[in-house]
């Protein structure tokens, strides 16, 4: 994959707290997993060791963990077909799904959220006197990154379906890094408002780094479906529907920062045609996003 794609499948994981690729199970006796770090690789390993040992006693096969480099290895990864199983977000799936033959066949419930969607929402400081779309114009504003699903991709498409133009109608705009980075410059005043992940806004608020009370939320999004987990679609039928009933049996554990995972339920490629139908509206062409 060239450079630009390398960037986009890196940050369209916002949301998407670690990866996990299954390698072939040789006869079907060991299933390996993977891990994208997200912190020191032995920690990500021995924090992973819950899901590992549920995965292992649902399939009757031993499961080892295997920390991979980045989200650009695993869908060359699963496109080579050296691995068989990973967890993407939402977009880097369906850019993945443009050069891999990949399926997401399972998606994560947390117990906090209880659900398998999320939203975008459009935050503003009360002081900037924002209540609607329409008061945006001429102000500053923080999207979170260029390919970030809830924190650009979904807020500039309802913002031009609301008549705005994000590329003209703003004072000045800013690509922050991360949600919690936005969110915590429009408390501060650094901008009038920003592009934010529900969950994540939630969180920044029970965090302390955001005044619930200092906040108005301008603009939310339809439901944009939660990271899936995905596999090769050339993986045996058998294979298929024992990893899918061992993911299924996967509950009560933590689930990176969003709190006890309630378990995961089943979905298809279809659930994430909203993400497709969002860059059509944005003009974008995912087969060419390389």
């Amino acid at each position: 994959m060239q450079i630009k794609r390398r960037a986009l499948l890196q940050a369209a994981a916002i949301g998407a707290p670690m990866a996990f690729l299954g390698l072939g199970a040789r006869a079907q006796s060991v299933l390996t997993v993977g891990l994208i770090p997200s912190e020191d690789s032995r920690a990500m390993i021995a924090n992973s060791q819950a899901m590992m040992d549920m995965l292992s006693k649902a399939l009757g096969m031993p499961v080892k963990p295997f920390v991979a480099a980045d989200y650009n290895g695993v869908i060359e990864a699963l496109r080579s077909k050296r691995l068989d199983v990973a967890y993407l977000g939402p977009f880097s799936y369906v850019l993945g799904a443009t050069v891999a033959d990949i399926e997401a066949f399972a998606v994560a419930e947390t117990k906090k959220a209880g659900r398998t969607y999320y939203h975008s929402q459009i935050i503003a400081h009360k002081d900037t006197g924002i209540k609607t779309v329409a008061d945006l114009k001429g102000k500053t504003f923080a999207f979170v990154d260029p390919s970030s699903t809830s924190g650009h991709l979904f807020p500039k498409a309802g913002l031009l379906k609301a008549g705005f133009n994000p590329d003209k109608d703003f004072g000045r705009v800013i690509f922050s890094g991360s949600h919690d980075s936005s969110a915590i410059a429009v408390q501060n005043k650094k901008v009038d408002a920003a592009a934010v992940a529900d969950r994540i806004y939630e969180a920044a608020i029970t965090k302390g780094l955001v005044k619930r009370e200092d906040i108005n939320v301008v603009w939310k999004s339809d439901p944009i479906p939660e990271s899936p987990t995905v596999w090769r679609k050339d993986l045996s039928p058998d294979l298929k529907k024992r990893v899918q009933a061992a993911f299924l049996q996967v509950k009560d554990i933590p689930w990176s920062d969003q709190g006890l995972l309630n378990g995961f339920h089943p979905t298809n490629d279809a659930a994430y045609d909203v993400i497709r139908d969002t860059a059509k509206v944005l003009n974008l062409d995912l087969k060419k996003m390389k």
